[in-house]
């Protein structure tokens, strides 16, 4: 087809290599770039995939601080599951914080957001701790009782609070 036949009724989209084999893809557009070749590159769907890496490791970071979060409201409020789920728990709180620090420690500019992050993470935490419990809503704190920092080092739990 002539560019002067194609028009907006007759066009044909042609799929690109990025929709049809992504990992090729990746493969030619880092080939590119290590020849800097630049003026070959696909650079709409290259901005768009390294803005989604961001987004996927602020989408990370966010999960493993909600899931520190529960478990940490776990630690302070489930008294008659402690006993039985005190070693899975300090395993899980553990865990979520070597996550949280990975992410981290290879992209510190994380920690703004994080700060900015973590009431509502606070609030998704309490929401699935509230799920799996069963305990009433008046029991857990809305707010955060404890501050990012506290949530992040290494050896601070919770107070415990009694409730039966």
């Amino acid at each position: 087809m002539t560019p002067q036949a194609a028009d907006s009724t007759t066009q044909v989209n042609t799929p690109s290599l990025y929709d049809t084999d992504f990992l090729l893809w990746i493969e030619n557009t880092v080939a590119c770039l290590q020849a800097r070749k630049f003026e070959n590159l696909d650079l709409e769907n290259l901005i768009e995939e390294i803005d989604s890496l961001g987004r996927s490791d602020k989408r990370a970071v966010s999960s493993y601080l909600m899931r520190l979060c529960e478990h940490l409201l776990k630690m302070a409020f489930w008294d008659s599951e402690r006993a039985n789920c005190f070693r899975g728990w300090d395993s899980e709180i553990a865990n979520f914080r070597a996550q949280v620090q990975e992410q981290l420690d290879t992209s510190p500019s994380l920690r703004p957001w994080l700060e900015k992050d973590f009431l509502k993470q606070y609030k998704l935490g309490r929401k699935l701790f509230l799920k799996s419990s069963g305990l009433a809503a008046d029991v857990v704190p809305e707010n955060p009782f404890f501050s990012l920092d506290q949530a992040l080092e290494e050896d601070w739990l919770p107070p415990l609070n009694s409730l039966e």
